[in-house]
């Protein structure tokens, strides 16, 4: 898929491109060409305890520097391929609750996937859940408006939760298949806010004891490491049930979605490698490191 491949340009310069210019030439991965790996993959931020446990599989397996490319592309795709589970509509309405912290581009995939799901033949409505910024509010309704979406929105600084249920009640009530609700962007080590998100979950109970049917974290590949850290702590606090990983074009630290899916092995739906309505791409293991392993 080129646009893939131009998506992922940066991550494979700093890492897959730095891979084959390791290995070329060498006659064993020695002590000294095994550190230079590990920096290559710590720089990619693929993370420490995935760059250890490529490494150990290198080693153990006793890869000579001609296999090794081949045989750390394979590794990659064995640890992304259990995160393959594309988004399934089952339940109507089925709810989605996008959640993560600002920045990371949660109402601009609300906006994606609704213009998807509408094209697939789905009613949709969109939320506006993130009370707390205008812009946010503004943005959800310029969405709806472009694409003929109904709205729920409340006023700046109402509550959420009220929001969200009165937009899972015109749901319900005019048969639509999906919602999508917004929130409040919200750093993950803000225990204030949080609670807010499970509030919001509990009164969409009350309404249906299933919803939301799908939680899911928006996640920004280019800070990293400590985007791990963000999703350990929301999947910690609001049981996580599937990734958007943003910005993949913008970033050299594509890595990341590895050390992600070894330590939490979530449902990876969908990857955006741009700013364009096509840019969001349902994730698919195995295209994914094919396209990060192509020669520029």
């Amino acid at each position: 898929m080129l646009k893939f491949i131009s998506g992922l340009l940066r991550t494979r310069q700093q890492f897959t491109s730095k891979l084959a210019n390791l290995f070329r030439g060498k006659q064993k991965l020695d002590a000294e060409t095994l550190s230079e790996l590990e920096t290559i993959l710590l720089n990619a931020d693929v993370g420490f305890a995935t760059t250890e446990s490529i490494i150990q599989y290198l080693t153990k397996q006793k890869i000579n520097p001609e296999q090794a490319e081949a045989a750390i592309q394979d590794y990659l795709t064995s640890l992304l391929e259990p995160c393959v589970a594309p988004l399934v509509i089952q339940n109507k309405p089925f709810v989605i609750l996008m959640i993560g912290i600002n920045g990371a581009g949660k109402t601009t995939t609300i906006g994606k996937i609704a213009k998807q799901l509408q094209s697939q033949g789905k009613s949709v409505m969109l939320a506006a859940g993130d009370t707390f910024r205008a812009a946010a509010i503004e943005q959800l309704d310029a969405w709806g408006q472009r694409n003929n979406i109904p709205v729920i929105s409340q006023h700046t600084g109402a509550d959420s939760a009220s929001v969200v249920f009165d937009a899972l009640q015109s749901t319900q009530a005019k048969n639509i298949d999906v919602l999508l609700a917004d929130t409040a962007g919200r750093l993950h080590t803000n225990d204030n806010l949080l609670e807010e998100l499970k509030k919001v979950k509990r009164v969409m109970h009350k309404l249906d004891p299933n919803a939301p049917h799908e939680t899911m974290l928006v996640l920004d590949a280019s800070i990293g490491q400590n985007g791990l850290q963000q999703a350990l702590k929301f999947h910690e606090s609001l049981g996580v049930t599937g990734l958007a990983i943003t910005k993949l074009d913008g970033t050299a630290k594509g890595g990341i979605i590895f050390a992600i899916a070894e330590q939490l092995k979530l449902p990876i739906r969908y990857v955006g490698i741009g700013e364009g309505i096509d840019d969001l791409i349902p994730f698919d293991a195995k295209t994914f490191v094919e396209d990060l392993f192509v020669k520029d």
